[in-house]
């Protein structure tokens, strides 16, 4: 179990499977929508109790729903309303860290140890060789907390309430084993990069990741709603139930919309909508969040594979029809969702699966996920 291990690999394997040919030529937002909508249906069919999507050109937006958004109350899924957002949080994330260097109170080449001394300190790690863009590229080497034992307790979803300072989550990692890599060696993704991220972040600014995020990307593009919990784990308002089959067995189901949010912070936390987290990937991408120098730096990509690279927090991927998108996806208890782009923020495509067991490579993922490769490459 890999809670909020990122699938991008996947989704780009998924995306050479060969869905081009699947969509015709200059296709349009209706299309694309269709598209979205029947992997939606698919995706019920195949056991999630809802999918949400979203396609937007330009201005146009139109929406893909499926399934019902509680279990209990039967209502239909509502494509605007909230949902865990898990590992796209980490695009948030870098964006703060990334504004901190272009104020000048931070160098991404500085060291974790320069920030936060004797953070990482034990197991052969050392933080002293390892700097803030190797966490937010996934190269520092350090291990993922979230593997093990954690992430079995985590799935149980027994104390949703429980504290998780956040240098407790970074020594669990640290115990796990010794270093297979040096720092900047090899990509390989793992929570704890984030949230010794967000300890940096702290450490700059003497104020909190949610508090950061909330006053520097939340407020000024509206994203209302848009939230970053930090010790309560209910989800309020209007908002989809997450579930999770129990070690995928699809005969029992569980609501785990009430989940520890402290277990993953500024890896992980945020709570969004399709709407905002489209808004927030194009004001991204076009330059609304960062200067030059800064956007540059989050759009150098270290290779995964051939066809996959990973910038600060978003990735980029070559699709089957030749495009590349970049974006990210977030897999929580309860929530699997992810995101595509153009460059130009013209064409995206967002969507959220309702079921997350921590498990990947079920049908209802290949399905959704080939549904939203193929609705983006409609646009």
């Amino acid at each position: 179990m890999k809670p909020l291990r990122t699938t991008v690999a996947a989704v780009a394997a998924l995306a050479l499977a060969g869905l081009a040919g699947a969509v015709p030529a200059h296709a349009d937002v209706p299309t694309a929508q269709g598209l979205l909508q029947a992997g939606a249906v698919q995706g019920v069919a195949d056991g999630y109790p809802a999918v949400v999507g979203l396609v937007r050109r330009g201005d146009t937006t139109q929406y893909a729903s499926a399934g019902v958004g509680d279990l209990g109350t039967r209502a239909p899924a509502d494509p605007k309303a909230q949902f865990r957002i898990g590992s796209n949080t980490k695009a948030f994330t870098s964006t703060v860290l990334l504004q901190l260097e272009a104020e000048g109170r931070l160098s991404l080449d500085d060291t974790v140890a320069k920030w936060l001394p004797g953070a990482v300190a034990a197991n052969g790690y050392d933080g002293s060789k390892i700097t803030v863009r190797q966490l937010l590229n996934q190269t520092s080497g350090l291990p993922d907390y979230a593997d093990g034992l954690f992430g079995v307790n985590y799935a149980a979803n027994l104390q949703p309430y429980q504290t998780w300072a956040p240098q407790a989550l970074v020594d669990l990692a640290l115990s796990a084993h010794a270093p297979t890599s040096a720092p900047g060696q090899q990509w390989n993704y793992a929570n704890t990069n984030y949230v010794l991220a967000g300890m940096v972040v702290t450490a700059v600014t003497g104020s909190s990741p949610a508090d950061e995020i909330r006053r520097r990307i939340i407020e000024p593009l509206g994203l209302a709603d848009t939230t970053f919990p930090t010790t309560d784990p209910t989800l309020h308002g209007n908002y989809l139930h997450g579930y999770e089959y129990p070690g995928g067995v699809s005969m029992v189901i569980l609501d785990v919309t009430t989940s520890n949010v402290q277990a993953f912070g500024p890896a992980g936390a945020m709570v969004s909508t399709l709407d905002d987290l489209a808004a927030f990937g194009r004001a991204l991408l076009t330059g609304k969040l960062l200067a030059p120098a800064q956007q540059a730096e989050l759009e150098t990509a270290v290779p995964v594979n051939a066809a996959l690279g990973y910038g600060l927090g978003i990735a980029h991927q070559q699709l089957p029809c030749g495009q590349w998108a970049w974006g990210h996806d977030g897999g929580v208890l309860g929530y699997y969702s992810n995101w595509l782009s153009s460059e130009d923020g013209s064409k995206q495509v967002v969507r959220v699966n309702t079921e997350y067991h921590l498990q990947g490579g079920t049908r209802g993922q290949a399905d959704t996920g080939k549904a939203a490769v193929a609705a983006f490459c409609a646009l």
